[in-house]
């Protein structure tokens, strides 16, 4: 097959500047060939090489006594005692979910999950972050039921357990919803296998699925934004097939125990291209590929399309050659291919053959290490206006409304879907602050949330940032879990406007401070830009994804609210409405300042509700719709009622950081009390949960009309 002429519309349409291919001419002192271009296109593209963040993912502190492996790998690695090593990441499957919602949504989980166990890790534990347009919208409702269909389909055969996430919906995602997939899984300290090869003459072997054409150009599409012609985007989504994937984990941890892997590496941006640069790149070697012993599905496949394939379920391997027969046949046993395709070589080349014909012949540092990086301009957002007054309101009528919006509702719809029990490991599922699982066979457990507040983000980034951290931080610590590390999911708009690689800019240092502050370095990460349809971008999305330990002699915070019990409120409390839920969702107004996060506060007051678990039987952070929201989930769980002694608005609905509302018994209160006092921990009561009804000073409802409100209005806005 004849390779189109290269054009100035196809080089565009691979994503390059005029000065990025002059580059390219550059480098090969000649005019690209056709497969050249599009191996330059997907590793120069924004979502494989990072130009844009690259400087600024820099500062992020990324090490600490916990870390065994930071970024630049599959996924993040953290010890957690005994031998074991958890191990995490999370990554966005934007463009393709809005595409097409259940197959970008199904292969965002797929390939999380392949980037867990590619480093000899066995998936325990899956979150989603998601964000939607508002639910009046026409696209709404089929991209929110197709994603979770995606998720819940993929993630359900596969066999992991869903135990946590957050769902979100605001007009400015309309054009470009965010699905951010989170997979974490626990590996033996000693048995870590990475993706840098060695060894000259090794041959490369292709694992797993055969090489279709379905998402070709998806590395390069994800890197740009949206308008009219997005329905002729729908060739560049994957495909996926959980069953091949569960056979692939298989088949791959069985491969590791055979002392056969060199380096592995999983196929996905950008397929077998990127795979193959990357490994050859972190070992200071070339590689040569053959493509026709490639496993194809389909007839007639060009190199390009090989090579730019992101067909599921696939891995690349660098193999101990004496091993070749003993891997060979623990795929075959899996029913997979094993095919090699290629060789490490000395020289610094990126050499692709296909049938006896060189169809690329590229210096391979130069794809990846090397790549454009770009020190965007970039303008600070300004400080928000003051927050005119915010008129006292009858306090239930605020909580209804929060109660009613999916955004607030009880999310049972959506978690209903997902498999949180699979492995039989799962002590605390999604719907209750972070999702808990036993590490099996020991006494530990492990903590896992998602969290960011993007309004926050957008009104002051480097606060939004920070408070991104906290909350997670915050909440692991309501389940008694000592926080390890994060993941960061950077969602944000064109990095070409200079307001919008401000708002990149302030999110990454707020997030660096929160992180150094409270000792969560970050581990593992993805950024997603350009998420725009016709030049109007979504709100900034820094998702922070985060894990936590509870020791095997520690007890978790996990008990549910009785009768009688105390409500005590740790943290300050001033009355922040600025960027408040109640004002969004009551008022329809987005104003003011997010509010400030004070850090020492965080950790004060943090490890105070470690360090007392025994006095605490249940407890919650504050966070949207603050001390009003707390309470009423609190007792909507345990199907108490709660009393509170605060009428006004600020102090029901302000979103003041660092708090936690905590229930308990009297005399625990009191010693509490003792002991908050001690520690220089602000702590007071606020009143206590009982009865059938919910009453905020002289206003009240009963629990079962308000429960009913809560569990039924997602589904009423999305089903």
């Amino acid at each position: 097959m004849q390779d189109p002429e290269i054009t100035e519309d196809v080089i565009a349409a691979h994503g390059f500047t005029p000065e990025e291919y002059a580059e390219v001419i550059n480098i090969l002192g000649r005019d690209p060939t056709f497969t050249e271009m599009g191996i330059f296109s997907a590793m120069w593209n924004e979502h494989c090489s990072y130009k844009s963040s690259k400087k600024w993912l820099r500062t992020l502190p990324t090490e600490g006594p916990q870390v065994i492996c930071g970024p630049g790998e599959n996924a993040g690695i953290v010890d957690i005692g005994d031998g074991q090593a958890v191990v995490f990441k999370m990554e966005s499957h934007n463009h393709p979910s809005y595409i097409e919602p259940y197959q970008g949504a199904a292969t965002g989980v797929g390939g999380i999950l392949r980037d867990v166990f590619t480093m000899g890790a066995r998936p325990i534990a899956a979150m989603n972050s998601l964000s939607f347009g508002e639910t009046s919208h026409p696209k709404t409702k089929q991209l929110v039921n197709g994603v979770v269909e995606g998720i819940g389909g993929y993630g359900n055969c596969f066999g992991v357990p869903t135990v946590g996430g957050e769902v979100r919906f605001h007009p400015a995602y309309n054009g470009n919803c965010l699905v951010n997939a989170f997979a974490a899984g626990l590996a033996d300290s000693d048995k870590i296998f990475y993706s840098a090869a060695s060894g000259v003459g090794m041959p490369v072997v292709y694992l797993g699925a055969k090489t279709g054409r379905d998402g070709v150009g998806g590395a390069t599409m994800a890197s740009a934004e949206f308008d009219d012609t997005i329905e002729e985007k729908r060739p560049t989504v994957q495909v996926g097939d959980p069953f091949t994937e569960k056979r692939l984990m298989e088949a791959t941890l069985e491969l590791m125990q055979t002392g056969a892997v060199i380096s592995i590496q999983d196929m996905g941006a950008a397929g077998l291209t990127c795979s193959a640069v990357e490994m050859g790149d972190k070992g200071g070697l070339g590689v040569r590929l053959d493509l026709e012993n490639v496993p194809q599905r389909e007839e007639n496949m060009t190199a390009y399309e090989m090579m730019l394939s992101e067909s599921q379920e696939r891995m690349l391997m660098v193999l101990k050659p004496e091993l070749e027969e003993e891997a060979r046949a623990v795929f075959v046993k899996w029913d997979l291919d094993f095919a090699i395709v290629g060789e490490t070589i000395a020289e610094d080349r990126f050499l692709i053959m296909h049938n006896g014909e060189v169809k690329a012949d590229l210096p391979l540092s130069k794809l990846s290490s090397t790549a454009p990086e770009y020190d965007r301009p970039w303008v600070a957002t300004p400080a928000a206006e003051e927050l005119a007054d915010v008129p006292e309101i009858d306090a239930i009528d605020g909580l209804k409304a929060l109660i009613s919006s999916p955004n607030y509702a009880g999310k049972q719809w959506v978690y209903d879907q997902y498999d949180s029990m699979v492995m039989a490991d799962t002590a605390r599922g999604p719907g209750k602050g972070s999702g808990l699982l036993r590490v099996h066979g020991t006494g530990k457990k492990l903590a896992f949330t998602s969290d960011v507040t993007p309004r926050y983000v957008k009104a002051n980034p480097v606060e939004g940032g920070k408070q991104a951290v906290a909350e997670a931080y915050r909440n692991l610590t309501a389940v008694g879990a000592k926080p390890l590390a994060t993941t960061d999911n950077m969602n944000f708009g064109n990095p070409e406007k200079p307001e919008i690689m401000g708002q990149f800019v302030g999110a990454i240092q707020g997030i660096g401070e929160a992180v150094k502050a409270l000792d969560m370095p970050i581990v593992s990460g993805n950024v997603s830009l350009y998420n725009e349809t016709d030049g109007k971008g979504i709100l900034p999305t820094p998702t922070i994804g985060a894990v936590g330990l509870i020791a095997a002699n520690e007890e978790p915070i996990d008990g549910e609210v009785r009768e009688g019990h105390v409500a005590l409120l740790i943290g300050e409390t001033i009355g922040h409405l600025g960027q408040s839920a109640l004002l969004a969702e009551v008022f329809n107004r987005e104003e003011g300042d997010a509010p400030a996060v004070d850090l020492a506060a965080e950790k004060l007051n943090g490890e105070f509700i470690r360090n007392n678990r025994d006095m605490i039987k249940a407890c919650t952070d504050l966070a949207d719709g603050g001390l009003a929201l707390a309470a009423f989930e609190l007792a909507e769980q345990a199907g108490v009622g709660v009393v509170l002694d605060a009428a006004d608005t600020a102090a029901l609905f302000g979103e003041d950081q660092a708090r936690y509302l905590v229930a308990c018994n009297f005399d625990q209160a009191e010693e509490l009390m003792t002991r908050a006092a001690a520690a220089g921990v602000a702590i007071q009561s606020v009143g206590k949960f009982t009865g059938d009804v919910v009453r905020f000073g002289n206003s009240e409802a009963a629990l079962a009309e308000l429960a009913q409100i809560f569990r039924s209005s997602f589904a009423a806005a999305v089903a």
